[in-house]
């Protein structure tokens, strides 16, 4: 069947500031796009900033649902219109899958599966369903609301490492399962309202299936509810959530519903409202829609071993491992599509902005026409002329933990402007010094303290925030990895790099030195639509797999790098620098131990 008439596929990915759809063919190639920015299309209506709406005073974080609503009209004008300027038919999308904002929730009253079975094309989505909400808002993901309800989830199985262990992750603030124990007790008028919950992507999926659509395998791990040992919902956790211990788990149970373990089942058909309203085809299937996260690595054949490092203002570290080892730091989630593996997941908050400090501290240095084309497309996505070249020419010039020579031991550092959550260490800057060759008599060097003077040179900073950031994720994942191939050291096989610091040559060639990559560092480039791409990819793969084919399989065969990737680093080095940065590995981690000791000190005394 040729590419110009044979089936599409169509992923979308409701984000917090913008909906996003993507179409394309069999091929893999991109046929249409469209997008719905919220502040920009909706903000004099529904008021938002950034998509939400903020209540400092408690710390919550929400979205209206309505708007949303609104949008996924409005991306389907916007889409089918530019289809049709490509020649294309909306009436040839097979089938259709997507994200949405992982953690958060949407709050459905009694009635609304009648009203999603019952919609008319006629009206739009929002007269429709908005009176069928039990809340009209979702609990973002930046919400901070829910300290309280995280202490008693943390506290609730024996400890925090402990929930990590059956859930695949501590507890946090945006986890959809300590949401909803607030809702109960601070609203408890709405949670005795919700007939049914259902996550941002299950929500999403609803509306286009006409029917409440189950949770998905990978995005049901985002709760703090879900036991990933076990593959089945905690019964204490699900009591917890529904107001403590001895509450009917059963009751919640109910308004989850029981999540979809096969990423590539078919749901069932559009519903026949977007057949009537935007000309889908009866028979176009709609598929699991899964979180932005697991999305994102959908969007590529990612195999076991290879990770991806999103660097933008916060970094990301996303790997596909069929090995289970939690930890109250990071995050375990299904694979959204491969039974038996897992998303390993590191979040910072102190990626892009930690270094822009570090660089916006360096003395400043004349702009030639030589640095320009030695750091090309060096920005940290900041644009401009060239204003990363004295920090890039700072990391090239410094060697590797600023050991020149032997004796010189070996510099570490922590940048956080703002407090972290790996480690959970205060805002600061820190600095040590260690021995080179095993990382012994670790010593602070400096700390952000005002009656501490002494600190190294700020042409340093630049080379060590670097390394700090890329040593906390081979920390963090160096029991996940092992040696790709026969005489290497255990390590990824490959790092794909987006997001704005991908573009930095400096920062791919550190990365590649502390974290390896056997078969290299390569810049990953989507157009900025992952997620989208991936439930798209998601999509394709359910209709058109073979008996027992993956999604990767399947991918692999179609996906062609050219135009996708770029090469940007070798990764792994022979002549001994990736196991220099392993001497010091043990020294980091105990830099961080003394930190968080300290912070507790420091607490206790007051």
């Amino acid at each position: 069947m040729s590419s110009d008439t044979g089936p599409l596929y169509l992923g979308f990915d409701l984000s917090t500031q913008q909906l996003k759809a993507i179409v394309v063919n069999s091929d893999l190639k991109t046929v249409a796009q469209a997008k719905v920015d919220f502040d920009g299309d909706f903000s004099p209506k529904y008021g938002v900033s950034k998509g939400v709406h903020v209540r400092p005073s408690t710390g919550e974080v929400y979205a209206p649902v309505a708007m949303w609503m609104e949008s996924l009209d409005l991306v389907l004008e916007r889409l089918a219109a530019a289809m049709a300027d490509r020649g294309a038919s909306m009436a040839r999308v097979a089938a259709v899958a997507g994200s949405g904002q992982q953690h958060g929730s949407v709050y459905w009253a009694a009635g609304a599966e009648d009203a999603l079975a019952a919609l008319d094309p006629a009206r739009p989505l929002v007269a429709q369903l908005a009176p069928v909400l039990a809340h009209d808002w979702s609990p973002n993901w930046q919400d901070q609301s829910t300290q309280r309800e995280c202490d008693a989830f943390d506290a609730e199985l024996g400890g925090r490492e402990r929930l990590a262990e059956v859930t695949g992750s501590g507890a946090h603030h945006r986890f959809t399962g300590a949401q909803i124990m607030r809702m109960k007790h601070v609203r408890p008028g709405v949670y005795d309202a919700t007939a049914r919950i259902s996550l941002v992507s299950s929500w999403l999926a609803s509306l286009l299936l006409g029917a409440i659509a189950p949770l998905d395998v990978g995005d049901v791990c985002g709760m703090n509810l879900w036991d990933m040992p076990n593959q089945r919902y905690s019964e204490a956790l699900l009591a917890l959530a529904a107001g403590g211990p001895g509450a009917p788990a059963d009751e919640l149970r109910r308004r989850l519903g029981e999540p979809v373990m096969d990423g590539g089942a078919a749901l069932g058909r559009v519903s026949p409202y977007f057949v009537g309203r935007y000309g889908f085809a009866p028979a176009c299937r709609v598929v699991p829609f899964t979180g932005d996260n697991p999305a994102t690595i959908l969007a590529l054949p990612l195999r076991p071993l290879d990770a991806i490092v999103s660097l933008g203002t916060s970094t990301t570290f996303l790997m596909n491992t069929p090995k289970y080892k939690p930890d109250g730091a990071y995050h375990f989630f299904n694979h959204p599509t491969t039974r038996g593996s897992y998303m390993f997941m590191l979040c910072y908050k102190n990626g892009g902005l930690a270094r822009e400090k570090v660089r916006d501290a360096l003395p400043p240095r004349p702009t030639t026409s030589k640095t320009r084309t030695n750091s090309a497309a060096g920005n940290d996505g900041d644009g401009g002329d060239d204003p990363w070249a004295a920090f890039n020419k700072a990391v090239l010039d410094t060697p590797p933990l600023d050991v020149a020579k032997e004796g010189d031991r070996a510099k570490l550092g922590l940048y956080f402007p703002l407090r972290e959550t790996v480690p959970n260490v205060r805002a600061g800057t820190w600095r040590f010094t260690c021995s080179a060759a095993d990382g012994s008599d670790l010593t602070e060097f400096s700390s952000s303290s005002p009656s501490t003077r002494e600190t190294w040179p700020a042409e340093t900073d630049p080379r060590i925030i670097t390394e700090s950031q890329a040593l906390s994720m081979r920390l963090r994942s160096q029991n996940l990895v092992h040696p790709p191939r026969d005489g290497l050291p255990a390590q990824p096989r490959r790092i794909y790099l987006v997001g704005g610091g991908s573009l930095n040559p400096a920062i791919a060639r550190v990365v590649g030195e502390v974290l390896g990559g056997a078969d290299g560092v390569y810049r990953l480039d989507v157009g900025g639509s992952a997620c989208a791409l991936g439930g798209a990819y998601k999509a394709l793969w359910a209709l058109e797999r073979g008996d027992g084919e993956t999604f990767d399989e399947l991918i692999a065969k179609r996906w062609t790098e050219e135009g996708s990737i770029e090469k940007v680093d070798v990764g792994f080095r022979d002549d001994g620098t990736y196991q220099r940065y392993g001497n010091v590995l043990g020294a980091f981690e105990e830099m961080e131990r003394r930190l968080l000791a300290q912070e507790k000190y420091d607490q206790g005394e007051k």
